[in-house]
């Protein structure tokens, strides 16, 4: 092999190792100085140096220098058209020196270069545009191939702007990652907030306090209440106020799963660990770490496993179904129920220690009908939701929400949602009115249904329209018309024209 073929061999190997170094790191402040120790150990390209463009003032300024570290040099920079730099940064174009003292123009401002020895700069270009210069010196005399070396040079060069390239590439994906997540947080701290919990009672002033005070620390909150009263809203601003709110959030109802899949769901599986498992799986406990878990309908857990929830709880750890290796877990628990837990421990269904364990800070929410004031927000708030699905404003009339406000709501807030959204349906205009608040009377207790707590109107009330008057009188009388007759000192003669007058509609229950 003669001198030029061997050349050419040792600079493709050189390449290679080049290109290794470049995709093994992204990192474009420590990738220069192992290029260049690279070139120098291998290609007998010395005296390496790396020049980047300051996009500010449109100079090039030495970045790296090979067996020098930053700190250990002046800054050197080099204008447009100054020096040998500064012409490849005018023209864009390669320049080779068979030797460094034969041009005038070469300013070796750091001194390190031999004069006699030739000298080789490429541009390096990202994305089609100058960015940088690297430069380099053979350490021998020139020898008849500073061509090959050159081309070689422009190959290294290349290379180096691809790398910087992706790595650009991929820190603005890595920005726009950053500011989709946060922006992502910002929407979901904004949903799972106070604000999505409506209530101005003193019973939901003094939740809204508890929440705020315990979502500052890792306690363990239990939330008790009736089903429907919003239980896993709390939860959520619980977690999304906290300092944990930046890692991850896990939900399970313990209610919607058998007591073999339960453990598998909460706490993993290993493969093998039973039919079905063909793989390793993580639990939700797992997948918590370092967030929040919240576990709805916590009194529906049996006394075996309830014990295994206990260790978690206790030590902060646990094993997998099948596996004998324990793993560590930091997670906050927000666990809930409507059960009586105080009933289930004294009946030894429930154990004591984990009740003790769990009923660290109870918040317990009140039944909407022990917050009859709060219903017409509610009922806004709800059908502002409704019209948002449903992509068109919705209205209630002051009617329709006195209606809302003379039941006790035993499915409270849920069982609102689904009267509203029905009466959402049946509303062509989007005007909601009392006539299409259908309340199913056969839920309500006799106590509610014979008194009423809530207000109702003034039948004698100059300021309330007839229409009004007729369907309260109604609703009071439940639907029955002889007796709403008499609350408006009517005949069932004439109620029933005013009905059909009115276009109101008649419930049957």
């Amino acid at each position: 092999m003669d001198a030029e073929g061997a050349l050419k061999h040792t600079l493709m190997e050189t390449l290679y190792k080049v290109s290794v170094i470049l995709s093994r790191s992204l990192d474009v402040k420590l990738a220069p100085q192992e290029v260049l120790r690279a070139l120098e150990e291998n290609a007998g390209l010395t005296r390496g140096m790396i020049s980047v463009l300051d996009a500010s003032s449109g100079e090039l300024v030495v970045n790296a220098v090979q067996g020098i570290e930053e700190q250990e040099f002046e800054p050197v920079r080099y204008q447009s058209g100054e020096g040998v730099l500064g012409l490849i940064l005018e023209e864009g174009k390669t320049v080779a020196l068979p030797q460094v003292s034969a041009n005038p123009r070469f300013l070796n401002r750091l001194g390190i270069y031999e004069r006699r020895l030739p000298f080789i700069a490429a541009p390096i270009h990202v994305g089609g545009a100058l960015q940088g210069v690297l430069a380099l010196q053979p350490n021998r005399l020139d020898d008849g191939l500073l061509a090959v070396r050159a081309r070689f040079v422009e190959m290294v060069a290349n290379l180096i702007g691809q790398s910087v390239k992706l790595s650009l590439d991929v820190a603005e994906e890595k920005k726009s990652i950053a500011e989709e997540r946060d922006t992502l947080r910002r929407t979901v701290r904004a949903q799972h907030g106070f604000d999505n919990i409506v209530g101005h009672s003193s019973g939901m002033r003094k939740i809204f306090e508890q929440i705020r005070m315990v979502s500052k620390w890792n306690t363990t909150v239990l939330i008790r209440g009736e089903t429907g009263t919003g239980k896993e809203l709390i939860a959520n601003a619980i977690h999304y106020n906290s300092p944990r709110a930046r890692g991850p959030y896990v939900r399970l109802n313990c209610a919607s799963l058998p007591e073999n899949l339960l453990e598998s769901e909460l706490f993993g599986h290993e493969k093998g660990a039973f039919t079905g498992a063909i793989a390793s799986r993580k639990g939700r406990f797992e997948m918590a770490d370092g967030g929040s878990i919240f576990l709805d309908e916590i009194g529906e857990i049996s006394p075996a496993f309830q014990a295994k929830l206990l260790r978690v709880l206790q030590e902060g750890e646990l094993e997998r179904v099948g596996g004998g290796r324990t793993v560590k877990v930091d997670v906050r628990v927000i666990a809930a129920t409507h059960r009586d837990l105080e009933d289930a421990v004294d009946a030894g269904k429930f154990r004591e220690d984990l009740y003790f364990r769990l009923n660290v800070m109870p918040i317990r929410l009140p039944a909407l009908r022990e917050r009859l004031e709060d219903v017409p927000a509610i009922a806004r708030f709800l059908v502002g939701r409704i019209g948002q699905a449903q992509g068109r404003p919705l209205e209630l009339s002051d009617a329709a929400l006195a209606r809302l406000t003379q039941y006790s709501w035993p499915g409270n807030v849920r069982e609102m949602e689904n009267c509203l959204e029905r009466a959402a349906v049946m509303s062509e205009s989007g005007h909601i009115d009392a006539d299409l608040i259908r309340i199913d009377r056969q839920r309500e207790s006799p106590l509610s249904s014979a008194v009423s707590t809530a207000p109702r109107i003034d039948f004698d009330d100059p300021n309330v329209d007839e229409r009004s008057k007729v369907i309260a009188a109604l609703e009071q009388a439940g639907w029955v018309q002889a007796k709403a007759a008499r609350l408006l000192n009517m005949t069932p003669r004439q109620i029933a024209y005013r009905i059909l007058t009115l276009g109101i509609e008649v419930k049957q229950f």
